[in-house]
């Protein structure tokens, strides 16, 4: 299961209630910052998240209004010396601001508490634990050399309560080793193997996000049958053509993703000041039904049915 927080859902500039591009994905102890526009630190206080463990930073790109926040961030983090290092991930293209940003702005030559350390990555997988994984993959918007993530739990074979009392496996480190795959031997003698007390593979939750893009159909097969798709809705489908333009994507179109690629959950983000909620979700819900339109500070835990 993936916890989503929202911190910013306006696009380009923010407006009265919502702030710029950041949001939150938790899982067990790990969390991630995905994006970081101006106002990013506040809103991370407001929405009672705390700076503790928030060292992974995912950038999709490098437009202001998804990294500007970095600065006040960084600095907060210098002055509290919360966290032991900074781990901040994005394209080539996207570091490079932020190095001018961070280190030519925020630190202008002097050494930081802690290390910063600029992941320069590429599409494919950029970080796992044992129990999920998180990949990257290519999006298009304005030649920015963008980025979406794919945060995935690994599959699990379920504990059968029932095979483990019909074969008298008393509770403890036994039913947690089979659990782990491991054969067990009982104090009586008797070796237990993992398939005796564990049933069909399940597959994990999946969660992708992706910030601003101009090419929805391209992610087709990155987003397919994701059980929580976090996605941009710049625009309405009566202004397609200005979408295009600057390399967004419309309510409907993002909910034609959702519905093409069998997504269980659709969050729209990245709302323009130009229109109202309402108008944005009544868009995207003609096309796909279960779809919400995020607003700051919303939480939303995504879990796949069993």
């Amino acid at each position: 299961m993936f916890e989503i927080i929202f911190l910013g859902t306006s696009a380009s500039a923010p407006s009265i209630r919502r702030g710029l591009s950041a949001l939150v994905v938790k899982h067990d102890e790990y969390r991630f910052l995905v994006d970081c526009g101006e106002g990013t630190q506040r809103q991370i206080l407001k929405s009672g998240v705390g700076f503790k463990r928030l060292n992974k930073i995912l950038l999709t790109h490098g437009h202001l209004d998804h990294i500007l926040g970095l600065a006040g961030l960084i600095s907060t983090y210098m002055r509290w010396e919360v966290i032991d290092e900074i781990e901040i991930y994005g394209t080539r293209h996207t570091l490079d601001r932020v190095e001018d940003l961070v280190f030519n702005v925020v630190l202008r030559g002097t050494t930081p508490p802690m290390p910063i350390k600029l992941l320069d990555i590429k599409p494919g997988l950029i970080f796992e634990s044992e129990k999920f994984q998180v990949s990257a993959f290519h999006v298009n918007h304005r030649g920015s050399d963008s980025l979406g993530f794919k945060f995935e739990e690994y599959g699990r074979r379920p504990f059968l309560p029932e095979k483990a009392e019909a074969l008298a496996i008393p509770p403890g480190p036994w039913r947690k080793d089979l659990v782990a795959g491991m054969p067990i031997t009982l104090p009586d003698g008797r070796v237990i193997q993992p398939d005796e007390v564990l049933g069909k593979e399940r597959q994990g939750t999946s969660l992708v996000v992706v910030g601003d893009t101009g090419r929805p159909q391209d992610l087709l097969e990155d987003v397919r049958n994701a059980d929580g798709l976090v996605i941009e809705a710049t625009y309405l489908k009566d202004e397609i053509e200005l979408a295009k333009d600057f390399g967004h994507t419309t309510a409907a179109e993002s909910a034609q993703l959702a519905k093409d690629a069998g997504v269980r959950q659709l969050f729209l983000t990245h709302i323009s000041r130009r229109y109202g909620e309402k108008e944005v979700q009544e868009e995207a819900q003609a096309v796909f039904e279960n779809t919400i339109v995020a607003r700051d500070f919303d939480t939303y835990f995504v879990k796949r049915e069993e």
